[in-house]
């Protein structure tokens, strides 16, 4: 049997963490087998379904490069189909026209749950309706013995009792099919073998088993995703900061790091090494997944985001620090600045853990002349440190080699000369070249500031 997954989000305006997580289980799942990973956006909530809505969500799907197989299908559109199914099941027998008001609904809502049981219509077995037009809705005609299986491949054999499941609602009554049954005819239209979802899902996988049987369908193999949550142990909310895919872009994460990272909430090669999806795919196994929540540990994501930077192609980060710090400085660098910045990412991006970080420590490389210097700057440079710094300069000036390891071996010997230890030298003159913004070593500050801004941003200050 070939593997086909699918990734089924509801548009919400952004693809959550825990979806991209979904997404990309299903996607490591088929490229391991060889299968297939298909794509469905489940709008029947037209409210919630605006063209902006599914927009954003395969545009967080297409940051992480996880790329479906063949055309999307939008569950709205196979409404037809639904239906259809719905009334085969009422010709087997398996479903029926149920003819309660909202008010016998309720009466039996609050019965059933009273005497501890599933709600049973009193029009499963045939009683006629009150009036020949009176409206209706096709519910499930639930199963009463026996045991509900599923050989769930996380979570293991999960058993619900046949009589706990309700007479389900599967087309209302203006005739629109219910997500329940939506979900089962298109998993079996679309050839589905495996479900790989969140374990919120877990309890929906008897009452869809239930579906399938009914229609004589095969059900899938069902896998529920353990839920990710906040570094407190409690399910991922707003409190605990960012929860779309669009903000960890825009907070200066990788996709790759993102990749690597989420996959690892839950899953485990049994090995510590990072790796890119493209290199767990051979070896992902889903029943390795475990069943205990993860939690989000944002040390940990930086840390992996540090490893992707530090292997990033130097004009790729450019690029991403260029248009972090046009779009959120609100400022255009010119063309001799932009070769300044790509200059000085080979060094930098070794210290860096996001892009804003980057830009940060980049900040030094662009500052314009004369630097507005913050306090700290202001209280090294004294009248009297000037006229080392002074001499200082001149001794650079002459240096005949403008390399990080000439240069620093220039600042120990002017110090040997001074008869001072380079502590009482460098936080000087580091204030003198950057204003108080973060740089690397000084020599290596030097080099990237190039022998002419660097000798005249100390003459600014003398």
């Amino acid at each position: 049997m070939s593997v086909v997954t699918r990734f089924a989000p509801s548009p919400t305006g952004y693809l959550h963490i825990g979806g991209a997580r979904t997404a990309l289980f299903n996607w490591l799942y088929a490229r391991r087998m060889g299968g297939k990973y298909l794509m469905r956006i489940e709008d029947t909530d037209r409210a919630r379904s605006t063209p902006e809505a599914v927009d954003a969500l395969i545009d967080g799907l297409n940051w992480l490069d996880l790329q479906h197989d063949g055309e999307i299908t939008y569950q709205f559109a196979q409404a037809p189909r639904h239906r259809d199914v719905a009334e085969a099941m009422v010709k087997r027998g398996a479903a029926f026209r149920c003819y309660m008001t909202a008010e016998e609904q309720e009466a039996q809502r609050n019965a059933a749950h009273a005497e501890g049981r599933a709600i049973r219509s009193p029009y499963r077995d045939g009683k006629a309706p009150p009036a020949p037009d009176a409206s209706f809705t096709v519910r499930l005609r639930a199963p009463d013995d026996g045991d509900v299986l599923n050989a769930d491949l996380i979570q293991g054999d999960v058993r619900i009792k046949a009589r706990d499941i309700d007479d389900l609602v599967l087309l209302r009554a203006d005739s629109n099919p219910t997500y329940m049954l939506s979900v089962v005819v298109d998993d079996h239209d679309m050839g589905v073998t495996h479900v790989i979802r969140g374990d919120d899902h877990l309890t929906n996988a008897a009452r869809q088993i239930v579906i399938f049987r009914a229609m004589d369908w095969t059900p899938p193999k069902f896998a529920h995703v353990p839920l990710i949550h906040g570094e407190d142990g409690k399910k991922l909310s707003k409190r605990h900061g960012a929860q779309a895919v669009h903000e960890w872009r825009d907070m200066g994460y990788l996709p790759e790091a993102m990749n690597a990272y989420l996959m690892r909430l839950g899953w485990s090669p049994g090995h510590d090494d990072i790796l890119t999806k493209e290199d767990a795919a051979p070896i992902f196994d889903v029943t390795q997944i475990g069943k205990a929540p993860s939690r989000l540990d944002f040390k940990k994501l930086d840390s992996v985001n540090a490893h992707f930077m530090a292997l990033t192609d130097d004009s790729r980060l450019a690029r991403l620090v260029l248009g972090f710090i046009e779009q959120r400085g609100g400022e255009t660098l010119g063309g001799a600045e932009r070769v300044v910045l790509a200059n000085a990412i080979p060094l930098l991006k070794k210290r860096a853990k996001t892009i804003p970080d980057l830009a940060e420590q980049a900040r030094f490389v662009l500052a314009k002349r004369p630097l507005a210097l913050d306090e700290k700057s202001q209280s090294l440079l004294k009248d009297d440190f000037k006229q080392r710094l002074l001499r200082l300069r001149d001794r650079l000036a002459n240096e005949p080699a403008w390399d990080h390891v000439s240069l620093g071996s220039a600042l120990k010997a002017f110090a040997t000369d001074e008869g001072v230890g380079l502590g009482q030298i460098g936080p000087g003159l580091r204030a003198a070249l950057t204003g108080g913004t973060p740089s690397p070593d000084l020599g290596q500050t030097l080099e990237l500031l190039g022998r002419e801004e660097a000798l005249a941003r100390i003459s600014d200050q003398v």
